[in-house]
């Protein structure tokens, strides 16, 4: 008889851990309205928290705070693009040991709830699906495409490899795993959501609970009735209402949340975003006084490190790499005053006896960064690729960084005429001769400069930095770099309209090998401030915690000591970056900063606590410019009524369809007599009284949004969140008024509209006007 490698391996591995966590076999299921652990009733408490995005050394250490919060599960997704990050080549080890990570939660005692994706949102680039997937250009993701479904089935059986012996029944601690996440908010594709159900049976979760999560309003397009279904929503929600629609289709079923916002997450030029504790808590203790299982997202949130920040959809609001999310652990690891309202609130549950507060790692102070050298951008370039036309990112096999695009002016444009770039993903930059002319932001919505007169043979530079890919809706399917054509028109007694071809690309990775691999030069007066790397060093004398200050510098990434510890951007709200002290030495250490538009001043400290909430913007991310105001004297309105009070979505049917691509919707008033407008989330009904997509919408205006309490602003109907909601300012009278843009005219036959999720819809419009125009309204 012979046995093979990997059952020697596990044996002799199984022999190491230590008695405390070779569990016996243990039985997780479901019961009468409840789980059911070794056939007793079970309330699942579960934190979430990622592996990748904590330092190995501190996973115990964020396990333990969690623990002494009185939790007794570990909730946690499979990031498969850090785990396969080419095609093929997969990584379980170091910071990508899932199989260790589960292993520390049992060893402390906790069950693990395993969400394996493929696709897991998280703020996470591409929402966890691997970037080079799109070097496919017509693959349908999350859908049943041939190559999308071999590559996920090929991933989730090393998944099992790694970790389907750690089911509950096997006498490991998983007790349920998740099959593909959130679903609804992308698509109704039962068939798809079999598949991928069949696939993780196949790669070994096959006698473990399996269910799949979703929002109220969208978990029934999905559903199969052989997984067990949960709810997602957050802080503030109305725990009643949420439940409603699965209470009345599975009455005998057990009820989780399986995602209970902590916060929220925050995005480069808004506002840092909280959450209110008491709010959190009485949630929370709603859930468990009704015995609703529950899992805390985030309980602790930590660090989107190097390239792993993800960007929202519609349009693109890149995320920030602290992902620190408002949670009771923050960032760092260190208790907050939430954490205690939590802790406190847990102990009554427990008997007044909870485990002890692990301590938190020390943070130090370091003001001795010296910065002697420098890589400027434009004496650095690599051999270039050259093509007729403009490659993405993908094409040439690059997942992430920067890409400089060269081309000579083939004749002389003697007047001033438009660049256009179809697209720019995600923040170019243009050169011409080498000196700055403009930017097109695709935050912005941007997508053309204006160039001055240029003559035959000068040299067209468009410098671009990528954002994190969308992790959310239709557009995760977000290529970087140029993704189609570059033209320039003008007019010169004709309207001329030139495509630029005959392309160089100069790929600038932006992995720590590629960073040392420049020629780095004696930084000086005059060349410090241009775009490039900067080298340089400091000294520690004992290793601790600290928070990299950057507010001096442009926008880019950092590398200390190898390790990519993320994206800063001046203009915030992030303005430090958490420097674990575990990736720091006592003496000399290393520091790289790529910084794609020069930084103010070459200098920097490390501070004891973080700063994550200064924007620096010139004006504020509204919809409205000086001396703009809606004319509506003279339109006639499509649809005008009252709409009911109270939590749930609303439905209006215009008596008649409307033809339009200008939509204005007219707040006259809201309920209760508030003096606020808020709206959740809105969609347009098409002549079938079916969603229109609101991936082409634009706000054109708004005539007030909150944003100095929150982020409040008008775009927010539409970003596919239903606890984000547009909020106008205190003391500003109605009525209110938004104006979208759809792209393109519409049949429109009604509309759909979702006030606050909190209870009793607080600030939900009551009376209202809807207009519909094929051209813009006056004023605007």
């Amino acid at each position: 008889m012979s046995i093979n490698l990997k059952t020697l391996l596990a044996v002799a591995c199984m022999a190491l851990l230590p008695a405390t966590i070779q569990a016996k076999t243990e039985s997780f299921g479901i019961g009468d309205k409840t789980f059911l652990l070794n056939g007793k009733p079970f309330l699942v408490k579960a934190a979430e928290i990622h592996y990748p995005r904590i330092p190995r050394p501190y996973w115990e250490h964020r396990i333990k705070m969690c623990k002494a919060l009185g939790m007794n599960t570990i909730c946690l997704y499979v990031f498969w693009n850090i785990h396969e990050q080419k095609e093929g080549e997969f990584d379980f080890t170091g910071n990508n040991d899932l199989r260790a990570f589960i292993r520390l939660a049992q060893k402390n005692g906790m069950y693990v709830i395993l969400r394996p994706g493929p696709y897991v949102c998280a703020e996470w680039d591409m929402g966890g699906l691997p970037w080079w997937l799109l070097k496919k250009h017509d693959i349908r993701l999350r859908k049943q495409d041939p190559y999308f479904m071999e590559r996920l089935e090929i991933f989730e059986q090393k998944v099992g490899e790694q970790v389907a012996d750690l089911t509950i029944e096997k006498g490991g601690p998983v007790i349920m795993v998740q099959v593909e996440n959130e679903y609804g908010a992308y698509d109704a594709d039962k068939d798809y959501i079999r598949a991928v159900r069949d696939i993780l049976r196949k790669s070994g979760f096959d006698k473990v609970q399996l269910f799949q999560c979703d929002w109220a309003s969208t978990f029934k397009a999905n559903a199969l009735d052989d997984l067990l279904w949960t709810m997602n929503f957050g802080t503030g929600a109305n725990i009643e209402n949420e439940f409603a629609p699965l209470k009345a289709a599975r009455p005998d079923s057990p009820l989780m949340c399986s995602e209970f916002w902590s916060g929220w997450f925050d995005k480069w030029g808004s506002a840092h975003e909280t959450r209110d504790a008491k709010a959190m808590v009485e949630g929370l203790e709603t859930m468990i006084q009704n015995n609703i299982s529950f899992s805390l997202y985030m309980t602790h949130g930590g660090t989107s490190w190097t390239h792993w920040a993800g960007a929202n959809s519609p349009g693109i609001w890149p995320d920030v790499t602290s992902y620190d999310y408002d949670a009771p652990i923050n960032e760092a690891g260190q208790t907050t005053p939430k954490y205690f309202e939590l802790r406190n609130m847990m102990a009554k549950y427990h008997n007044g006896k909870l485990p002890a507060i692990p301590a938190a790692y020390p943070t130090i102070a370091i003001n001795n960064f010296k910065f002697t050298e420098v890589a400027p951008l434009f004496n650095n370039l690599p051999k270039p690729v050259k093509s007729t036309s403009v490659k993405s990112y993908e094409d040439l096999d690059m997942g992430w960084g920067c890409m400089l695009y060269r081309t000579t002016i083939k004749q002389d444009v003697g007047v001033e005429s438009v660049l256009r770039v179809t697209e720019a993903h995600d923040y170019a930059q243009v050169f011409l001769n080498g000196k700055y002319i403009g930017t097109i932001n695709r935050m912005h919505q941007e997508t053309t400069l204006v160039m001055p007169a240029m003559k035959k043979g000068d040299v067209l530079d468009i410098y671009i930095d990528a954002f994190g890919r969308i992790n959310f809706g239709s557009g995760i399917k977000d290529r970087k770099g140029i993704s189609e054509k570059v033209e320039l028109y003008y007019e010169n007694g004709d309207i001329v309209n030139i495509e630029l071809k005959n392309w160089e690309h100069y790929l600038l990775p932006d992995d720590y090998e590629s960073q040392t691999e420049t020629d780095y030069v004696p930084l000086t007066a005059a060349n410090t401030g241009v775009r490039g790397n900067y080298r340089g060093t400091f000294t520690v004398n004992k290793p601790g915690d600290t928070f990299i200050d950057m507010s001096t510098w442009g926008k880019g990434q950092v590398y200390v000591n190898g390790h990519a510890i993320g994206r800063f951007w001046s203009i915030g709200p992030q303005q430090t970056l958490y420097m674990p002290g575990c990736w720091l030495k006592k003496g000399v250490n290393e520091i790289i900063v790529t910084d794609v538009l020069g930084p103010h001043e070459v200098k920097m400290e490390g501070k004891k606590e973080p700063v994550l909430d200064v924007l620096r913007l010139e004006a504020p991310a509204t919809h409205r410019t000086e001396g703009q105001s809606l004319d509506l004297s003279n339109e006639k309105a499509v649809s005008e009524g009252t709409l009911t009070e109270g939590n749930g979505w609303k439905e209006v049917k215009f008596d008649q369809p409307a033809d339009g691509r200008f939509v204005c919707i007219e707040a006259l008033n809201s309920h209760w007599d508030r003096e606020y407008a808020c709206i959740a989330e809105f969609y347009l009904l098409d002549e079938d009284g079916k969603r229109l997509s609101r991936e082409t919408w634009k706000v054109v205006y708004a005539d007030d949004e909150d944003v100095k309490t929150g982020n409040k602003s008008a775009d927010k109907i539409f970003d596919l969140q239903e606890s984000t909601y547009w909020s106008t300012n205190s003391g500003v009278p109605f009525p209110h008024t938004i104006v979208l843009d759809l792209g393109q005219s519409k049949r429109i036959s009604g509309f759909q509209i979702l006030p606050r999720v909190e209870q009793g819809a607080p600030e939900a419009i009551k009376d209202y006007r809807m207009y519909v125009k094929r051209t813009q309204f006056k004023g605007i």
